[in-house]
């Protein structure tokens, strides 16, 4: 077998910067996602785990730690008492770091479904982790990474809706989205991290670019007429346009 991979490479470059990323079907009859890197190609399965290994026999190392919580309540009752040490919040972490190459990837292929499929995978460990993880800086090492999940989400559910051309439903759903953003962080007592936020920054001039395309509806059509009619000092043509837009309003109502 030649492992030189230089075939692979040849052809499709890397490109700093940018996400470079196909879909295929494997050998195996499942599909496969590869991301070009500096120094290769990462491959991942497009469902389930990237990787497609199944961690003591459970499909994920998170299926397996909500099995063990289940077992806990079940033998006593309760929830007190389970925890998540260092070691399993690690291996929660490496296996989401997974899932967030692979939604990128999705992201550049803009098949939105699969990305905020993803993102509302991963966002369910952190909650897990913020419930039952054994300190507050245990918790907060993967909950950091809520911001850039949230962002993705937001923006895969404003993608869609920018592809049917419904610019009133994504601005809806970015707004949503930066309401979601600064809920976290004051829930979290982060409040002062809302000022530099990235994510935040993001969302917002996105907004702003949403609604700079948006077309005009034809009442406001008719006032931006009504005043450039003004500011010509056209007033003969400033009071057709008034009553333009009193029939429409009253068509409207």
């Amino acid at each position: 077998m030649n492992l030189d991979i230089s075939d692979l490479l040849s052809g499709w470059d890397f490109k700093p910067g940018q996400v470079i990323a196909r879909r295929f079907e494997g050998r195996d009859g499942r599909e496969k996602i590869q991301l070009r890197v500096d120094l290769g190609i990462l491959q991942m399965n497009a469902e389930g785990r990237p990787d497609g290994r199944r961690p003591m026999a459970h499909d994920s190392w998170f299926d397996l730690q909500v099995k063990r919580l289940r077992r806990h309540v079940e033998a006593t009752g309760g929830e007190e008492g389970f925890s998540l040490n260092a070691d399993i919040c690690s291996k929660l972490q490496q296996e989401c770091i997974q899932y967030h190459h692979r939604y990128i990837c999705f992201f550049q292929l803009e098949d939105f479904a699969a990305v905020e499929r993803d993102c509302e995978r991963n966002l369910q460990v952190f909650e897990f982790v913020a419930e039952h993880a054994e300190t507050d800086e245990l918790a907060w090492s993967l909950l950091q990474f809520v911001p850039q999940l949230l962002m993705m989400r937001t923006r895969a559910r404003g993608s869609v809706q920018m592809k049917r051309q419904h610019f009133g439903k994504a601005t809806a759903a970015i707004e949503e989205g930066i309401e979601e953003l600064e809920t976290f962080y004051r829930e979290n007592g982060r409040e002062d991290l809302m000022a530099n936020s990235g994510e935040l920054a993001s969302l917002r001039a996105w907004l702003d670019e949403v609604r700079e395309r948006r077309p005009l509806t034809e009442i406001e059509k008719l006032q931006r007429d009504l005043e450039d009619a003004i500011r010509a000092e056209d007033y003969e043509r400033a009071a057709e346009v008034r009553d333009k837009m009193r029939k429409l309003q009253a068509s409207d109502s």
